[in-house]
């Protein structure tokens, strides 16, 4: 094996500038395919932690039925005290959990005493929501970063629709469950920017003004919001999380609780599936690239090589050494090409992160690139090189195995 290694490399060798110029191709498409997979995993990555980490958190539990009418924002299906009592006992001895918070969730309407409009509101527990969604805080563009009872974060749109100021006072006026209306003021503490570009009228209050506002003789929340020690965990989370609760039925014996992860909370997972199946395109652009090359150079050196072929199969060489010799050309030219695709790919991802490359998303700015390289992106990329490079060099090795000797060495 190591003599058809070195007949290989030295027939490499004999024709330098089309191996360089295969090798080169290559090396190309491992360029592209990895600086393109790590800027789209930071950019994907940068989306994922905007929207779970300043609104959604990672895992959100509510009450069987509420997400698919959470456009309504229902009342009547907020969480009982029982039933947070539940929840809290099973999320306090998770230890995969780093916060949690519970949230009630319901419109009213919006007043600065001369106009009036619609908003959706938030009522949490400072502490445990910026806890649990620690960007919430990064959003608020002007005003102080901490709310208080009687204090309100309303949306920029309104804040601009409407000429309302932070220290302003507001009135916010709702309707309860059993249909009676209540109002309260609230003093603007924060104006708050969307963390999904322009047209979020989500407002946060302090989760005892809402309970007051909506007239709650119990406690009641509408769902609790989870964020994660480790995010890879997200989906075995889930799972333990379902299994635990699923067991908790009503009295019709349905499911009392669901679960769902942020994925199932916002259109914005698309996007990140989409960003997923453009780089899968992206790397069978790559296959195609190294099929091509591999499989164009080998049949070259079939044809050029004939007489060569005949010469070393007359004086005995096995069809399978003449195959595997033409196999392992194809082989190293992989390697080749994986390894110095490799090396620039990472040093051009290198420069882009100490370029510090910045963008916008959604009404944010200042988002600096950190492009990564995963090792397993690294092997991925360089076995399916390898491995294409292989059977791209397959058929016309098969031919050069297959070829009569005395044909071959009458061959001009």
């Amino acid at each position: 094996m190591r003599n058809l290694f070195k007949i290989a490399i030295r027939n490499l060798m004999r024709y330098k500038r089309r191996t360089l110029l295969t090798a080169s191709l290559i090396s190309i498409g491992v360029i592209f395919v990895l600086t393109f997979t790590a800027v789209t995993t930071s950019f994907k990555n940068m989306m994922i932690g905007e929207i779970t980490d300043s609104m959604l958190g990672h895992v959100q539990v509510h009450k069987k039925g509420y997400v698919a009418s959470i456009d309504n924002l229902p009342l009547n299906l907020n969480l009982k005290a029982e039933q947070i009592k539940l929840i809290e006992e099973v999320l306090a001895k998770n230890t995969d959990i780093e916060a949690y918070s519970p949230r009630i969730k319901f419109g009213g309407m919006f007043s600065n005493f001369a106009e009036t409009t619609t908003i959706r509101l938030n009522g949490i527990d400072p502490k445990k929501e910026f806890a649990t969604t620690p960007r919430l805080t990064a959003r608020v563009s002007s005003g102080k970063k901490e709310l208080e009872k009687g204090e309100i974060f309303i949306p920029v749109l309104l804040s601009t629709g409407m000429g309302v100021k932070v220290g302003d006072t507001i009135v916010i006026v709702t309707t309860n469950q059993d249909g009676s209306v209540n109002g309260k003021q609230f003093k603007v503490a924060g104006i708050l920017e969307s963390a999904t570009g322009p047209g979020g009228r989500d407002g946060y209050v302090h989760i005892s003004d809402a309970r007051e506002l909506l007239r709650m003789d119990d406690m009641q929340v509408s769902e609790y919001a989870i964020r994660l020690k480790d995010f890879g965990k997200l989906y075995s989370f889930n799972e333990k999380m379902v299994k635990e609760l699923s067991g908790q039925l009503n009295k019709m014996g349905k499911p009392i609780f669901e679960v769902h992860t942020w994925e199932m909370l916002t259109p914005f997972y698309h996007i990140a599936r989409m960003i997923t199946a453009m780089t899968f395109f992206i790397k069978l652009m790559l296959i195609a690239i190294v099929l091509i090359s591999i499989m164009n150079v080998m049949i070259m050196a079939v044809y050029e090589r004939i007489r060569e072929i005949g010469t070393i199969a007359a004086i005995g060489t096995l069809p399978g050494k003449i195959l595997s010799m033409f196999l392992i050309e194809g082989l190293c030219l992989g390697i080749i090409g994986a390894i110095i695709g490799t090396v620039l790919g990472t040093l051009i991802v290198y420069v882009l992160n100490i370029s510090k490359i910045t963008f916008s998303f959604a009404q944010h700015t200042g988002y600096v690139l950190t492009a990564q390289i995963n090792p397993s992106d690294i092997l991925t990329i360089s076995a399916t090189v390898i491995i294409v490079s292989v059977i791209a060099s397959l058929q016309p090795a098969y031919k050069a195995s297959k070829m009569e000797p005395i044909k071959a060495l009458r061959h001009v």
